[in-house]
């Protein structure tokens, strides 16, 4: 703890104490992980059951439509474990308890997202895990080394591009107040959308889930690199390679939003 910045060391402080006591219940966190793999489990055999019945999924053959599923399921969980609980903001913003946040000297979404880790979401990320290593050897048929790199780097790149949209859609909330159901269309609807091959969209959607939602950014595209495969109309394979940009810009634009809604709250007093 000593060697860390002193920028650092209040947010490694938070997220201890917040390890802590997930973990000094366990059975109760052993239980809320199986759980999670549960869910895991049964997004699984919803796209099984779809490939029991079809040899392909969208032009893309079944172990390549799991490789989608997978780099998929593996960035939605890594952003739902380290930013999803930001969509708690419409209860602090009806309690009036976001103003503890504006009264300490750290900025408010980094104190929002450092306020808990939520560890049982492992559970579906180990299924995606799962589904990535028995589907990837069948769906690449040639590795390269940029393969490699866009393998590793892409579930990176997929949980920031999610961050992002958690934190766009808990910065709507300064306008919607109630919307949380209209922002999770976007998270949870944009995570069911990925872990599909875009091409099975009609072209509305492909576009929608691409270039609005950047959803077919986070697995999709970078999955038509590692197959081969040149990508249905509007959406060519090498697009995936923008992944990164995409990710960065998505931050970008999701900060400038949360720097608009905060602009906007002017506190539970009024």
């Amino acid at each position: 703890m000593a060697d860390l910045p002193p920028a650092w060391a209040p947010y490694t402080a938070l997220l201890g104490s917040r390890l802590h006591a997930q973990t000094a219940y366990r059975a109760g966190f052993v239980m809320d992980l199986f759980a999670n793999v549960g869910i895991g489990l049964l997004e699984f055999v919803e796209i099984y059951v779809i490939l029991t019945h079809t040899s392909t999924l969208g032009a893309m053959s079944a172990s390549g439509a799991l490789l989608v599923f997978a780099l998929a399921n593996i960035g939605f969980s890594l952003a739902d474990l380290a930013v999803g609980h930001v969509d708690n903001l419409p209860t602090y913003l009806r309690a009036g308890t976001l103003d503890t946040f504006l009264l300490r000297p750290l900025p408010a979404l980094a104190q929002l997202v450092t306020s808990d880790v939520a560890l049982k979401r492992l559970g579906r990320t180990g299924v995606a895990l799962i589904v990535l290593a028995v589907a990837t050897p069948t769906a690449v048929a040639h590795w390269t080394p940029a393969k490699v790199v866009l393998l590793a780097l892409t579930p990176v790149t997929g949980a920031a591009i999610f961050s992002a949209l958690f934190v766009m859609a808990a910065a709507m909330q300064f306008w919607l107040v109630d919307g949380g159901e209209l922002a999770n269309s976007f998270t949870y609807g944009g995570s069911y959308a990925a872990s599909y091959p875009a091409s099975v969209l009609h072209l509305p959607l492909r576009v929608l889930f691409t270039f609005v939602v950047p959803a077919a950014f986070t697995a999709y595209l970078p999955a038509l690199l590692l197959v081969e495969q040149p990508g249905p109309a509007g959406l060519p394979s090498w697009l995936g390679w923008l992944t990164p940009l995409v990710a960065v810009l998505a931050w970008g634009i999701a900060l400038l939003v949360w720097r608009a809604g905060m602009r906007r709250y002017t506190g539970a007093g009024g």
